[in-house]
């Protein structure tokens, strides 16, 4: 208030000074002091009659000077631990996602199973029409019925020393061939029906009944859901902060799913590229809906300290200068006043908060809402105390 009045003194001497023309600045040293020393007592005379004013106007009208009081709410600063956590982004990935496929050629004449079904190991999954194969089978069974007549007569001859060795041979030969080819097409046609390697969900149709399987064509895959992981990549300077078996949470955005997992693998080698390294984090089974590809976050400490300060990061104001401040509430007079205090920040966490190093002692009650706009020493009324911060 000293100082607001100050301001208008000077205010209306100069005011005065201007408006009567009477005085002229002098030019020489020793003039300008007697007239700086004149200016000032004039100042002091005004500065007394303002106060004066001010004590009459108080008694007659107490509400025409009274300071503006701002409402506000406080919080008591609390000493606590703080702990710093790292976001990083990764995927949802299928350590067990298999492809059923054929180990021969055939056109398929039945698929047992459908996407999102549930399949065991062992399971049938479909059935080839293989009557192509079937009719090589009966002639090569034809062909080996008049393989073995001509063996046993050869064999006769040979025994009688009739013939020569060589037509012997190639009719055991013939007899031979032909056996392994009809034990290969016979074991082939087991193949008809093709069965789940592992039990999961059925997680895409690749082929339809009426189209032709070929050798390692996929014609479903299938999902083992009691085996996902996440996979992500960890800048090189988190490296320290990390270890297999380490827990971490995972959150999945898409499904609003969190979870508490451990670090199952930590990559070896840094990617010189991006200068990061690999880390997987084994997910727990029952969790039907996560899917390979989809988006997840792993969160994992990588600092805390006790027994510290900490307020919300939005409480903290700043000068022009890059100086950082609070306000406090000041108990000391008959109604609470505002005060300033500057502040050291540190680390800042995911809900927020902010570490104060310096400038508080933790017994403080900090001005929450209202503190924008606030000057050092203005009156202020506490409207509702909120729950320590």
């Amino acid at each position: 208030m000293k100082h607001i009045l100050s301001f208008v003194a000077i205010a209306m001497l100069l005011t005065s000074c201007i408006g009567s023309g009477e005085e002229e600045m002098p030019t020489d040293l020793e003039g300008k002091k007697a007239y700086l020393e004149g200016k000032r007592a004039e100042l002091n005379q005004l500065t007394l009659e303002v106060a004066q004013l001010e004590s009459e106007i108080a008694k007659e009208d107490p509400t025409y000077l009274a300071k503006k009081v701002t409402l506000v709410t406080t919080s008591p600063i609390l000493r606590s631990n703080f702990e710093h956590f790292v976001e990083i982004q990764g995927s949802v990935e299928a350590d067990d996602l298999v492809d059923v496929t054929s180990e021969i050629a055939g056109r398929i004449i039945s698929l047992k199973v459908k996407e999102g079904d549930a399949v065991r190991k062992g399971q049938l999954v479909a059935e080839l029409d293989l009557e192509s194969m079937n009719k090589q089978i009966a002639e090569l069974e034809t062909s080996l019925e008049l393989a073995n007549t001509v063996y046993e007569r050869q064999k006769r001859l040979w025994d009688q020393n009739i013939g020569s060795e060589i037509q012997y041979l190639e009719a055991k030969n013939n007899k031979e061939r032909l056996e392994k080819s009809l034990e290969t097409l016979q074991f082939n046609l087991t193949k008809a029906k093709v069965y789940a390697p592992m039990s999961g969900v059925v997680e895409n149709e690749m082929l339809q009944p009426g189209e032709l399987a070929s050798p390692g064509m996929p014609i479903v895959q299938i999902l083992n859901t009691s085996r996902l992981k996440v996979q992500a990549s960890v800048p090189e300077n988190y490296l320290k902060d990390l270890n297999a078996g380490q827990a971490v949470k995972v959150n999945v955005p898409a499904l609003e799913w969190e979870t508490e997992a451990r670090i199952s693998q930590i990559g070896r080698v840094i990617d010189p590229a991006n200068r990061t390294f690999g880390i997987e984090v084994q997910l727990g089974s029952g969790q039907q809906k996560l899917k390979p590809n989809l988006l997840a976050y792993v969160y994992f400490k990588d600092h805390e300290e006790d027994d510290v300060i900490t307020i919300p990061l939005d409480r903290v104001q700043e000068e022009v200068g890059g100086k950082k401040y609070v306000f406090v509430v000041d108990h000391s007079g008959e109604k609470p006043k505002a005060h300033k205090i500057y502040v050291k920040t540190g680390r800042t966490n995911s809900d927020g908060d902010v570490v104060i190093t310096d400038g508080l002692n933790g017994d403080e009650e900090l001005i929450m809402e209202g503190a924008r706009g606030l000057v050092d020493q203005d009156l202020i009324e506490i409207t509702k105390a909120n729950e320590s911060i």
